[in-house]
């Protein structure tokens, strides 16, 4: 019982399920923005936005189609307001780290760090570099 307290309580099972409840919860306002706020709008600028009318015989195609077009939606908000705007905050907070000095090698024009004093690309001995 103790091994099941120590999974249970450990920090990653803890982060997944506050991670599925959160993305469930998400997920509803997700639906509701494209189902109550920019459905609406594509079907003020081209007509009806509902094909399920559409039908090739017992296979319903519009239903389909309606999937589709939900899909696609769905997945231009979350990247467009999650994953774009995350990605963002993370560069800022985490800018990248200055490249090293380099200097080209006189054999082999390559780029190499400015202590080296072999080249890696052609392994030629190289003069330190003026300090």
């Amino acid at each position: 019982m103790a091994g099941f307290r120590d999974f249970i309580v450990r920090g990653n099972v803890v982060d997944l399920a506050v991670g599925v409840i959160i993305g469930a919860a998400f997920g509803g306002v997700v639906d509701s923005l494209t189902k109550d706020v920019i459905t609406p709008i594509i079907g003020m600028v081209g007509g009806q936005p509902d094909f399920s009318a559409i039908k090739a015989g017992p296979i319903g195609i519009g239903a389909f189609i309606n999937a589709i077009v939900s899909f696609l939606i769905k997945a231009a908000v979350i990247y467009f307001f999650v994953v774009k705007p995350f990605a963002a905050l993370i560069a800022r907070l985490n800018p990248a780290p200055a490249a090293a000095p380099a200097r080209a090698c006189p054999y082999c024009i390559s780029n190499i760090p400015e202590k080296a004093t072999r080249c890696p690309q052609c392994t030629s001995e190289l003069k330190p570099a003026r300090a």
